[in-house]
């Protein structure tokens, strides 16, 4: 069995490569490149292909990866909208994704942004290593009694509710498809109480067509002024240009991101010596109430092993013509797992 891992980085190499020692039979190339319509060619006589976030599944690739005798996509994340179903499906190839690794660490991630954009650490780091002990402009509010808004509440975003009702925050959530487990730690609402009652608002649910840019114009103009919107989720979740216009007018109090709608051509590599093109993001950066991080939030020890044990086993279902708990398409099937439901407006 040969795999092909696209976009892979040095964690990646170290994590698989120690899971691997109980596949054999299994011999991995690893690419630096990012999978697209020009780097197929890559896979030639690769049974599977592994790929991240910003790899490109689109038809065109999907048609020319089968085309070179591809016949597994394996996804080292949970979500998929990068992925054409259909196409995989008529093709009859086999896709499967990690639903879901450690979603601890995507919660904890959450909430230390959270933390670091309301009592400004950031700041007061960068004063004391100039020798500057100043405090006035880092002050910040205490969240014991606030009341915070999760919008999806899957596995990660139980996590975060489980972390924010241990700080004593009230909770509000929006999620059509939640369970009974939420009501331990707080209230289901519709999505427009949600935004009117919440100073914080943490996005933790899938980008679907129905979610595309839920956090709009319409959307800001409802939500709490000086709201604080943390997005750890997926960057299309929310129109860029309408918090720009919300931070200029004070409507939001502040903005923590871990992804971005555009980040594909930027994020996990390093940009530190060229300009950077994206102007919406560099004057989403010029605020001093605004955090953006390149998409770590699931980056621990323990979620990278939990990915490459997984996506190894998926790979080992398949090879061994067995039903697997994490596809996507099999045998011309599409699934579409619960956790990955989408929140409906």
């Amino acid at each position: 069995m040969k795999l092909a891992v696209f976009s892979a980085k040095a964690y990646d190499r170290t994590y698989f490569d120690h899971v691997c020692t109980q596949y054999p039979a299994l011999h991995i190339d690893y690419h630096a490149f990012a999978l697209s319509e020009e780097t197929v060619p890559l896979a030639h006589d690769c049974d599977a292909v592994c790929v991240f976030v910003n790899d490109t599944l689109d038809e065109p690739v999907l048609r020319a990866l089968h085309a070179n005798g591809v016949r597994a996509i394996l996804l080292r994340c949970a979500g998929f909208n990068h992925v054409h179903l259909p196409t995989a499906e008529s093709l009859g190839l086999f896709v499967a994704n990690v639903p879901a690794y450690s979603p601890e660490a995507v919660a904890e991630f959450a909430v230390a942004l959270v933390q670091t954009l309301n009592r400004k650490t950031h700041r007061a780091y960068n004063r004391v290593r100039e020798g500057n002990f100043n405090i006035e402009g880092l002050l910040g509010s205490t969240l014991h009694g606030k009341t915070v808004g999760i919008i999806g509440v899957g596995r990660i975003g139980l996590a975060t509710a489980r972390i924010f009702h241990g700080f004593g925050c009230r909770l509000l959530a929006h999620d059509p498809f939640a369970g009974e487990e939420f009501r331990r730690f707080g209230t289901l609402v519709d999505l427009d109480t949600l935004l009117r009652e919440s100073e914080i608002v943490s996005l933790h649910c899938p980008l679907t067509e129905g979610t595309r840019h839920l956090i709009n114009a319409r959307t800001l103009e409802i939500i709490r002024p000086g709201a604080m919107l943390v997005n750890t989720s997926r960057g299309g979740l929310i129109d860029s240009q309408a918090i720009i216009h919300a931070l200029k007018t004070q409507r939001l109090g502040g903005v923590a991101l871990d992804v971005y709608e555009a980040e594909s051509d930027l994020f996990y590599d390093d940009h530190s010596g060229e300009i950077i093109h994206d102007d919406v993001l560099m004057r989403l950066m010029t605020f001093p109430n605004v955090l953006v991080c390149g998409h770590q939030g699931f980056f621990t020890r323990e979620a990278l092993t939990e990915i490459a044990t997984v996506t190894l086993g998926n790979l080992d279902d398949f090879a061994n013509s067995r039903s697997c708990r994490n596809s996507l398409v099999s045998q011309g099937h599409v699934f579409v797992q619960k956790d990955t439901a989408p929140v409906r407006l």
